[in-house]
């Protein structure tokens, strides 16, 4: 007996429907296994609302990867943390506050592998993670909640949107506010300016050149707030891609800076010899520069704001 054309047309209908909503189902439990093991490897460290310039929609920020799935995590106080990563911090993050701290042990032994600590740095919340002997290991990348899974951990108008790699805090030099390149040219008049960064609470980074490059901090009034002496041996920079590095110095950026976002590089030479590189990049809306030798092994980095 032959079934009605129109039977079996509904059937096919049905069976395209319950193979979706399967498939639906198994992608969703993908994705919430996805979801609840990185939040196993996760510290919540704050809001979105900790971020200065940030008025979006409040959510809960996580510091990525702080430890392995398992591990047992302690509260600790910043007394209870060794010299060296006080030291450490002291020297990178001057004027931080303090806002948690872990020791991450191995579930089974007890024993230490790691430390995590969590600051505020001009408004920003920064985590790193330090091994058990209290030496530096990387920054953590930090992700809203809504952005932990997957690999791109940003979306259109979050708190790391700029991670798409489009720029949006760089402006041309021609750009820098009157009252900021008149404040230049008469305070460091032998700067030539070569670089600038909007932060999301509207103050401004500019990057000059002399003798070596410096990276000068103004609040979004104008006013001038510092200056730092960029990682650089004398020399003359030349601007280039972030292609042009070698792949030894990439490796590190993407191992002690996950996630991070390429803004600018200068190869710096002497009488047409390589003598390193200067490499500015931001890490979860905080920018440092990295000195790496001719090779590109890593020598210096400095936090800029």
């Amino acid at each position: 007996m032959k079934k009605n054309p129109a039977i079996k047309s509904a059937l096919l209908v049905l069976s395209v429907a319950l193979l979706s909503l399967g498939s639906c189902k198994k992608e969703n439990i993908l994705l919430d296994n996805e979801l609840e093991f990185a939040k196993l490897e996760a510290i919540t460290i704050a809001s979105t609302s900790a971020i200065s310039g940030f008025g979006n929609t409040s959510d809960s920020l996580y510091a990525m990867e702080a430890c392995k799935k398992g591990n047992k995590k302690t509260a600790i106080e910043l007394s209870a943390l060794s010299t060296s990563i006080t030291t450490y911090l002291s020297a990178n993050y001057s004027g931080f506050t303090f806002q948690k701290a872990f020791k991450i042990a191995n579930q089974t032994t007890s024993a230490v592998e790691s430390f995590v600590v969590v600051f505020q740095f001009n408004a920003k919340p920064v985590a790193l993670k330090f091994d058990a002997a209290g030496a530096f290991v990387k920054v953590l990348e930090q992700r809203e909640g809504r952005n932990m899974k997957g690999r791109g951990g940003w979306n259109a108008g979050g708190c790391f949107d700029n991670r798409d790699g489009k720029q949006r805090d760089t402006i041309a030099v021609s750009a820098i506010p009157a009252l900021i390149k008149t404040y230049m040219t008469t305070t460091y008049s032998a700067d030539t300016l070569v670089h600038a960064f909007v932060n999301k609470d509207q103050s401004m980074v500019v990057i000059s050149k002399n003798v070596t490059y410096f990276a000068t901090a103004f609040s979004a009034t104008n006013s001038f707030i510092k200056r730092t002496d960029l990682p650089a041996s004398p020399a003359k920079g030349r601007s280039i891609e972030a292609s042009a590095l070698p792949a030894v110095s990439t490796t590190y950026l993407s191992t002690t800076y996950p996630n991070y976002v390429f803004k600018k590089a200068f190869e710096l030479k002497t009488n047409s010899a390589i003598k390193g590189y200067l490499v500015l990049i931001d890490a979860n809306l905080t920018k440092y520069a990295i000195h790496f030798d001719a090779s590109g092994q890593f020598v210096k980095a400095v936090t800029i704001r």
